[in-house]
């Protein structure tokens, strides 16, 4: 937790604009000195600037001193983690590419181009599509005389549609779309985002019951006909009961959890309160306290099953049938119902999505002829005849190799601005990302390569320039390259520092006990039953405090006639027990000495005689004299020669499970220690020793105190990860105290007060 939140926030808040140790001029204003190291107060402005400019307080002097305190102790740090040398290992350099690729994407498109594709995809989602399409299918990159004869095929049977030919038969005839065969080119309602961009295009263009053009998609031609136009479901609000049910767990749970949404569901049905019903049964802990409630979503935003059953619902108020998912059984209520969001409300979320899509290579395709012209790309007609001309049959066998003089290939191909690239550069290419296309002719083949070279050597040479074109990248990749720095020599000086020194942890917290204290406490065990009867069964159950477990009960150990000498196969038994035993301290056994009609004069003896040695088997296996009881053997003979093994556990939940065997509502029992305020229940009976009644929301409650604990200590593993917390803001600071010795700050007050008068 304090690493995410300190390199997701602290970074965000401190790092931005900060522009490490790179040259400035000598006569830019210095807003402080960190030792012999000047902070220029463009620098300073800058980040403050960008994260509490709109603050209401922006330019107080509270605010100005507070950022300045807040700066100035992440620059020593950064310093710090420099003079280590933390900034030249390779870890730090791949980790800062990776960073650097992806703060290049956002400069790296048509911004025009972009909001456009946003708006669109926008005002087409107001509508879903119900369209057929048949599919010629082409490779994206095929040969021109390729492309032709499945373009002439699809214009066959375009042609044969408006002649009168139904479209279904010739979508199972001809359709190169394998699931033509089943739905005959049926694909349902979509709409937009849900299809490739040309696609798409192409049916939201297309009347109601006409057809298209051919369209072109990676996939090949399509010809695609639009059934049906309908407005979008729009989005929905929900609320739910859940009841956990994964996919491989044991089957008597999976039951379990069916039976009690089956329960949950009766009394749903009955009209019981909803929000009553959630707070008590639902096991999803993200919304049980509000009534079950989701957040708006629409298609495509929950799984299937759910999102299904959950727009079926017609108005507000209605509640659907338990339905299952891979999380469990869910009881949906439809809440509300609303259209698309506004497009201010999706802009985000299209955005993200529009940069995923097909629909980018338009972007992409805008943004390459943009930098050509901006960067000055200019091709040498001559070297780029020559260039296509050295491809031969050994290209599309992916064979192919740069076997050319280099007075032929030390030649220029074309420019960046001033940068040169040469015939030899654009081979080594062709060398490295060749193919096998068996179908190809190498002309071809050596075309695709060298527009993929001219189109990366573009793209890269826009990545290196992208710090001199826009300030605001090379701030953000200041910002990176310090963060990651940072994170890694705070991990060493204080997260991990603060949770592997633990006698340093332990002096601290000694040295601060004032600050990890308890509020009085309750030892307490509450009972929530479904109705009176079951509750006074359960009390005295519960002051046993040892609940018999009657499911999976193990088989008698049987004996034979007159003898008291464990078999191999009673011994086998007896492991397993002994197993299961010492998995669940718990667990205790109860041994009954059972003899039949024949040994009825003689069974006091040899009853216990047979209890006995099975008691002594468990103790040598080690199990503890605690977990066994031997009982009296019963009055009436029994028709086993044996000795009884009954299970017991002083765990409260087998005691739930027993009453929960026909209704899985009826009793449900928390046994710990409550802090005030914890819970609703306890909180409503006097905090005192002794057992309370109490009836809320259709339930009966038990409550029994066992001890009230005064306000006392709390022990180190009661509180390790407050105190662990704590004990990392103490090292923080004593690291920051230490480099301002190292590293003395001077401020010029001058530089703060003309930014506080601006």
């Amino acid at each position: 937790m304090r690493k995410s939140f300190f390199y997701f926030g602290a970074t965000v808040l401190l790092l931005v604009g900060c522009k490490g140790t790179q040259p400035q001029a000598s006569k830019e204003p210095v807003i402080e000195t960190l030792g012999d190291r000047p902070v220029y107060t463009s620098e300073f402005e800058y980040v403050y600037n960008k994260n509490n400019g709109s603050a209401e307080n922006a330019y107080t002097r509270a605010s100005i001193e507070e950022y300045l305190e807040l700066y100035t102790n992440f620059k020593l740090k950064v310093m710090d983690a420099e003079s280590r040398g933390l900034d030249t290992t390779m870890a730090f350099r791949r980790e800062l590419d990776g960073y650097k690729q992806q703060l290049a994407q956002p400069y790296l498109t048509e911004k025009s181009v972009t909001e456009k594709l946003i708006r669109e995809a926008y005002d087409r989602m107001k509508q879903e599509i119900n369209a057929s399409h048949i599919l010629i299918g082409v490779a994206p990159d095929a040969e021109p005389k390729d492309t032709l004869a499945a373009y002439n095929k699809i214009l066959d049977l375009r042609k044969r549609l408006e002649a009168g030919e139904d479209f279904a038969k010739l979508a199972q005839t001809y359709s190169e779309d394998p699931s033509a065969k089943e739905n005959n080119g049926k694909l349902g309602y979509f709409t937009a985002l849900q299809m490739v961009y040309p696609f798409e295009d192409a049916a939201y263009k297309t009347p109601v019951g006409q057809l298209s053009n051919p369209i072109r998609t990676r996939f090949g031609y399509h010809l695609i006909k639009v059934n049906s136009v309908r407005p979008a479901q729009g989005e929905i609000k929900v609320s739910h009961i859940m009841v956990r049910a994964t996919p491989g767990m044991p089957k008597a749970d999976s039951v379990a959890a069916k039976r009690k949404i089956d329960e949950i569901y009766t009394r749903v049905a009955r009209k019981e309160n909803w929000d009553r019903l959630v707070a008590q049964f639902s096991e999803d802990v993200s919304s049980n306290q509000n009534g079950g409630e989701l957040p708006w979503f629409g298609t495509g935003r929950m799984l299937p099953s759910f999102e299904e059953v959950a727009f079926k619902l017609a108005k507000p108020g209605d509640i659907s049938k338990p339905v299952q998912t891979p999380y469990g059984w869910h009881i949906i209520k439809l809440l509300e119902r609303r259209s698309l969001p506004t497009y201010d409300d999706m802009e985000t979320s299209l955005r993200n999505r529009v940069a995923k899509d097909s629909r980018s290579e338009l972007n992409k395709a805008a943004f390459i002829k943009r930098i050509k012209t901006e960067n000055n790309f200019q091709e040498v007609a001559a070297a780029k005849q020559y260039a296509l001309g050295r491809a031969d049959s050994s290209l599309v066998k992916g064979v192919w190799k740069n076997s050319f003089p280099d007075k032929e290939t030390n030649v220029t191909l074309f420019s960046i601005q001033d940068k040169k690239y040469q015939v030899k550069d654009f081979f080594s290419y062709v060398a490295q990302n060749q193919k096998a296309r068996p179908n190809a002719s190498p002309a071809h083949a050596m075309q695709l390569l060298y527009d993929s070279f001219a189109e990366q050597s573009l793209l890269t040479y826009e990545k290196e320039n992208l710090e001199n074109k826009y300030l605001d990248y090379k701030m953000l990749v200041q910002e990176y390259r310090d963060g990651i720095l940072l994170f890694q020599l705070m991990d060493e000086k204080i997260w991990s520092k603060a949770i592997e020194d633990t006698v340093g942890l332990q002096a601290f917290f000694a040295q601060n006990r004032e600050n990890y204290k308890w509020d009085t406490r309750a030892e307490a065990t509450i009972l929530s039953a479904a109705n009176k009867q079951i509750l006074n069964r359960a009390q005295p159950l519960l002051n046993a405090e040892r609940y018999e477990i009657r499911k999976n009960k193990p088989a008698p150990v049987l004996f034979a006639a007159n003898a008291t000498t464990l078999s191999a196969k009673a011994t086998a038994q007896l492991d397993e027990l002994v197993n299961r035993l010492s998995a669940d301290p718990n667990l205790s056994v109860a041994l009954t000495g059972l003899a039949d009609a024949r040994e009825a004069a003689r069974k006091n003896i040899l009853v216990q005689e047979r209890a006995n040695q099975v008691k002594d088997y468990l103790q040598k296996k080690g199990v503890p004299a605690s977990q066994i009881r031997v009982n009296p053997p019963p009055a009436t003979a029994n028709r086993q020669r044996a000795v009884s093994l009954d299970l017991y556990s002083k765990d409260v939940k087998v005691l739930e499970q027993a009453f929960n065997e026909n209704n899985p509502l009826a009793l449900q029992v928390t046994k710990r220690r409550f802090v005030k305020g914890e819970n609703k229940i306890l909180d409503k009976v006097n905090w005192q020793e002794g057992t309370y009644t109490l009836e809320q929301d259709g339930r009966v409650y038990l409550i029994r105190i066992d001890k009230i604990l005064p306000p006392g200590y709390k022990n180190l593993n009661e509180t390790r990860g407050v105190a662990t917390s704590d004990y990392q803001n103490y090292l923080e600071k004593q690291w920051v105290n230490e480099l301002r010795q190292r590293y003395p700050v001077v401020v010029n007050r001058a530089e703060v007060d003309k930014l506080i008068k601006k």
